[in-house]
């Protein structure tokens, strides 16, 4: 697969898809659900232009980080991070940028994930202000926010309609501007999903991302993933999250095991390592 993808015989969309595949990650598993890399930065403009490299996000880092003002924040909580009980490994991050509640926040327009969002929610819609709503708002939020980690899920590439309330679901509204939550707000650049998951997938094959998709799969799949170049590269999550970091089969306590599958479903999954 890889010698192919080098010698472009298969596109960067079909390297992703199989790459998750590889290491484990399915569509018939919220907690394991395939991982794509957001890979714009400009979602105000009113056109996207492809041949210019300031308009993408820098791959070569974790999204928690992109914005280089969260770094120092992100490695200071590395740092002073002390388990008193020494079981928890220093971490950069204590969410993940792939589980089963973010998966249902991108897809919360389309069925069957609404009825599993509202079942998260305890049977109801979550607040307005949390919905997704907005590519650039998102967008926004993790540039200001190093706690918000989460990348993209593969739909932003090819499934148009995740983006429009075609249900008519009563999403509620914002606390601030009163909108109502509705259909996602798009980029300016995009005249339509249908011309939003155009622009994107083209973004996604561009010679940028062709040149520099490595290194992000560096981080999510490959050898920045764990040990020292993880941590140079604060790329650690919480120990939970790695495969093989919990062995559910020594607990003897059925409640402690329960206790801990659950926390590994919400927590998010860190790929298998290639």
């Amino acid at each position: 697969v890889f010698q192919k993808w080098v010698n472009r015989e298969i596109s960067n969309f079909d390297y992703l898809i199989q790459l998750n595949t590889m290491a484990g990650r399915t569509y018939n598993d919220l907690a394991q659900y395939p991982v794509f890399p957001w890979i714009l930065r400009d979602y105000t403009s009113e056109e996207l232009d492809l041949n210019n490299p300031a308009v993408f996000r820098d791959l070569s880092k974790p999204i928690g980080v992109v914005n280089e003002k969260n770094a120092k924040t992100v490695k200071e909580k590395y740092e002073n991070f002390e388990d008193p009980l020494g079981m928890i490994d220093k971490f950069h991050y204590g969410t993940h940028y792939s589980n089963a509640a973010g998966v249902m926040h991108y897809l919360i327009r389309v069925e069957p994930f609404t009825t599993l969002h509202i079942q998260l929610q305890s049977g109801r819609f979550d607040c307005a202000d949390r919905q997704f709503h907005s590519i650039p708002a998102t967008w926004q939020a993790l540039m200001d926010n190093p706690n918000d980690v989460k990348e993209l899920i593969p739909e932003f590439f090819y499934f148009p309609e995740f983006l429009e309330n075609q249900n008519g679901f009563n999403l509620g509204q914002l606390q601030m501007s009163k909108e109502v939550v509705n259909d996602v707000v798009l980029p300016k650049w995009a005249h339509s999903p249908e011309d939003f998951i155009n622009k994107h997938r083209k973004a996604l094959e561009s010679e940028y991302v062709s040149a520099h998709l490595h290194e992000w799969i560096d981080l999510i799949f490959g050898y920045k993933q764990r040990g020292p170049a993880a941590v140079e590269a604060l790329n650690v999550f919480y120990y939970c999250t790695y495969e093989g970091a919990v062995d559910l089969d020594a607990l003897t306590d059925e409640k402690e095991r329960k206790a801990l599958e659950g926390m590994i479903n919400n927590f998010g999954q860190t790929p298998c390592q290639l």
